[in-house]
């Protein structure tokens, strides 16, 4: 199952150095993840400086 985003991503872009598979992206000044290309690894999630990212 992918990660999500939630509200409280603060759009530093931590998470998009960390992901293997570029499956993050910026949309409307927040992060998303393309739960398509998602390899749920949770590098992202163990980098987010806020806690934004959830396992989906």
């Amino acid at each position: 199952m992918a990660y999500k985003i939630t509200d409280a991503c603060i759009n530093c872009g931590t998470c998009d150095s960390e992901c293997p598979s570029t499956a993050i992206s910026e949309k409307e000044n927040a992060r998303w993840i393309d739960a398509d290309i998602c390899i749920d690894c949770g590098a992202c999630a163990g980098a987010c400086p806020a806690e934004a990212i959830i396992a989906g």
